[in-house]
């Protein structure tokens, strides 16, 4: 089985920046791009208690128009879908992937990529689902469930995406970065990307020789590579950093041992994707 580029799509805003970011991926990972849309069957209206001061009969007759609606809503979602993945594949065509594939799954997001995550390379999904809230802070618990449940790096993406210049990889030394860095060194999506490695924390001699580990290691396959340990609060420090250097990419990795995993598990899960404006690459 050929392990491909995945990239899930609703009727979200942020559909058309997967399709352009996933095929990005596809062409510099040399990787099928499958689309996925899910469509949840589940019902819209919930079974009511209707037997109150109306007959059994209006009562059988009320939950039969409700299961017909329920029919119709899903051959809706269905052929609304269909369409959404045909545009999806034309619009991948434009960015050059020659074959792009699509899938249509029944049943429940998170459930449905967990039994296709053999099948990844890498997950592409947007930052909020088209059932969330558009305030800008605001992250799809899809989104959440998806990060704990998968073990594939997940790419999540804003509503604005341009092809990565500089990539920043959020690192502390844990065997979930020092992975990281060796993946960022062997992989062709970096390929002419300058990297740079940040630990926030203490000059410590433990951090400095972590660092210098890093940047050797992606200097060894001839990636562009920049350093600094910087000591304040995660969040802040890194979208500091950021800023300062026009980062367009950043990578994480989503468990480690030390103030970074805080904000990718329990409940502040949330907290670094829920700000920022430029995509994520999670690994795990």
């Amino acid at each position: 089985m050929t392990e491909q580029v995945m990239a899930a799509i609703d009727g979200s805003r942020f559909s058309e920046t997967v399709c352009d970011c996933a095929a990005w991926a596809s062409l510099a990972l040399d990787a099928p791009l499958t689309f996925l849309h899910v469509v949840d069957n589940h019902p819209q209206v919930a079974e009511a208690d209707l037997s109150g001061n109306i007959g059994l009969g209006s009562r059988e007759h009320l939950l039969e128009e409700l299961a017909s609606l329920d029919e119709k809503r899903a051959r809706i979602a269905q052929e609304q879908g269909r369409l959404m993945l045909e545009a999806a594949k034309a619009r991948a065509i434009e960015d050059g992937v020659s074959d792009p594939m699509i899938r249509q799954r029944n049943g429940e997001l998170v459930e449905t990529l967990t039994e296709l995550e053999p099948e990844m390379r890498l997950l592409v999904i947007g930052k909020r689902g088209e059932s969330a809230h558009k305030a800008s802070e605001h992250l799809g618990s899809n989104l959440e469930r998806v990060v704990r449940s998968l073990h594939r790096p997940i790419l999540i993406v804003p509503d604005q995406f341009t092809r990565p210049s500089a990539v920043m990889i959020a690192f502390d030394g844990s065997q979930t970065t020092r992975k990281g860095v060796e993946m960022i060194a062997a992989s062709p999506l970096f390929k002419g990307i300058a990297c740079h490695v940040v630990i926030v924390g203490a000059e410590t001699a433990d951090n400095r020789s972590q660092l210098e580990w890093a940047l050797k290691t992606l200097r060894d396959a001839n990636i562009e590579a920049f350093g600094e340990i910087r000591a304040g609060e995660v969040e802040k420090t890194l979208h500091t950093y950021q800023q300062e250097h026009d980062i367009d990419l950043l990578v994480m990795g989503a468990y480690g041992h030390s103030r970074i995993r805080r904000l990718l598990v329990g409940s502040t899960t949330t907290s670094m994707l829920r700000r920022t404006t430029i995509p994520v690459l999670l690994l795990r």
